[in-house]
């Protein structure tokens, strides 16, 4: 019984973890697509382990179950609609964060159609 619990605060902790991880990646990434990703690795890893350590806390029960199935459509849904939300983004026009290479920020609100750098593919870019 003791070692149940000790597993569960375990999983529960761990998905306290990436849920907080996510909400920080909220707050301090520049654009919508940063945002978009790290919401959607942590938060789906974070809610996944937070449901897995209940599930262990309550042992072979109905609830239990049900906790499992959730986790399994977090598991499917979750990495789908964050690459449904992105892909649509970026077909609707806004465009990625990048840093010129005079180390100045510029945004999609800051481009021109004749900027050469304005394209519909993203270029890797070093500091």
């Amino acid at each position: 019984m003791m070692v149940q619990i000790i597993l569960a605060a375990v999983f529960v902790l761990g998905g306290l973890f990436f849920l907080s991880v996510s909400s920080i990646g909220i707050i301090r990434l520049p654009d919508f697509y940063c945002r978009n990703h790290a919401v959607g690795k942590s938060e789906t890893l974070g809610s996944m382990l937070m449901l897995c350590g209940l599930a262990i806390y309550n042992g072979l029960d109905v609830n239990s179950a049900k906790l499992i199935i959730i986790l399994l459509f977090i598991a499917l849904a979750n990495p789908t609609a964050t690459h449904i939300v992105a892909r649509a983004a970026f077909r609707s026009g806004l465009q990625p964060w990048v840093l010129d290479k005079k180390r100045t920020v510029r945004n999609s609100s800051q481009t021109t159609k004749d900027h050469p750098e304005n394209k519909n593919t993203v270029e890797d870019k070093t500091l």
